[in-house]
């Protein structure tokens, strides 16, 4: 996932993305509503973490205008928004809820309790009920980062991971070179020219020819239905 965390302390910050990170997620980080806005502006993110005490504002501030977005453009007023924050009074809890966050939670949270509810997130917006994906004899599981073809595993480098997860998740969509980027690559990320046709030429030799298909000019996909 693409992950903006708007929070100004940077102890805390760095913390989160360095786990995310570990978890295959190319996260982005901000400490202020402006810069929090400016980031949502220009990119695409798949979940934002929202602190409300941040210095130029109530982060809430920040929440009310991204959903009164039109839809259509950046920012995408659906993007999924998860507030971190040590206001751990009820009346606050509802408050953000009713002003459009999908979740809430009250810091100190432990990291692996956030990522599940990232991943919790991850699947209503993607309309699905399981925590693991099947697509013909593929089992994919997002947690463990793992894959099964026919019940064997099967070894994937994190990047690989990500960008088979980005099409299967899309799918039968067609992803361009660089929306299958934004999954991979955050600000900082280095980022090789032919390094999304490495991942899928690997996938393929892993995984079958005839799973991840090329519209040439355009980009990759995953048909709807896995060939017979």
């Amino acid at each position: 996932m693409r992950v903006l965390v708007v929070e100004d302390d940077r102890g805390i910050a760095a913390g989160l993305a360095a786990h995310l990170a570990r978890a295959g997620h190319a996260v982005d980080c901000t400490g202020s509503i402006a810069e929090g806005w400016r980031a949502l502006v220009g990119e695409p993110y798949d979940v934002v973490l929202l602190d409300l005490g941040l210095p130029d504002g109530d982060g809430g501030t920040l929440l009310r205008r991204l959903r009164d977005m039109p839809a259509g453009r950046l920012p995408d007023p659906a993007t999924p928004v998860l507030i971190m924050t040590a206001r751990d009074q009820v009346a606050s809890r509802i408050a953000g809820l009713d002003l459009g966050a999908d979740d809430y939670l009250t810091k100190p949270f432990d990291p692996d309790e956030l990522a599940a509810r990232m991943r919790a997130l991850r699947r209503r917006t993607t309309g699905r009920a399981r925590a693991t994906l099947r697509y013909g004899e593929l089992e994919i599981d997002p947690a463990a980062r793992t894959v099964l073809r026919a019940g064997v595993p099967v070894e994937l480098a994190a990047r690989e991971f990500s960008v088979l997860l980005a099409l299967i998740e899309a799918r039968p969509r067609v992803l361009s070179r660089t929306q299958i980027e934004a999954q991979l690559y955050n600000w900082d990320g280095g980022l090789e020219s032919n390094a999304i046709e490495v991942h899928v030429h690997r996938l393929r030799r892993k995984l079958g020819e005839s799973l991840i298909r090329t519209v040439r000019g355009v980009g990759y996909y995953v048909p709807a239905e896995p060939a017979p």
